[in-house]
């Protein structure tokens, strides 16, 4: 999960897929970070995580990180909040198969739209929540599309 800083969007949606899979029992890295590094080694916003408990999901002990190529080998897919972010992690690619794991997240749920996740750094709490009810309901998508053997 990949947006600007790595402190509103990207950890709440690393959270929100983080339960979805505990409660699924499954298994599957997940993992945030940021396009930019100006909040490497912080912890998420205190209203993301604020935002994120209401809804039960404990996201207080992730550290942001900015994405690195080598995500490109740990991760099969790397889905990007806006068209910006998708745009900088697509030119870290260093081949057509590392673009093709690039996606925008909500076009999991809306397939083609290009639909972006508003960043609600700049605004106060109550943005938070529809930007974290979008999420849930693209890891939804996400949870309902895994192959399970």
């Amino acid at each position: 999960m990949v947006c600007l800083g790595n402190i509103c969007r990207s950890p709440m949606a690393e959270g929100i897929l983080r339960k979805m899979i505990d409660e699924k029992n499954l298994s599957v890295q997940v993992d945030s970070a940021g396009t930019g590094n100006w909040h490497s080694g912080e912890r998420p916003d205190k209203r993301a995580i604020s935002t994120a408990k209401k809804f039960g999901v404990d996201i207080s002990k992730l550290v942001a990180r900015q994405i690195e190529v080598s995500d490109f080998e740990n991760f099969d897919k790397i889905f990007v909040m806006d068209k910006s972010n998708y745009r900088t992690v697509v030119q870290m690619a260093r081949s057509k198969e590392d673009s093709s794991k690039v996606e925008l997240l909500m076009n999991l749920c809306f397939p083609g739209s290009d639909t972006e996740v508003p960043d609600p750094w700049s605004g106060d709490e109550d943005g938070f929540i529809p930007v974290f009810k979008m999420m849930e309901k693209a890891c939804s998508s996400l949870i309902a599309s895994l192959k399970i053997s």
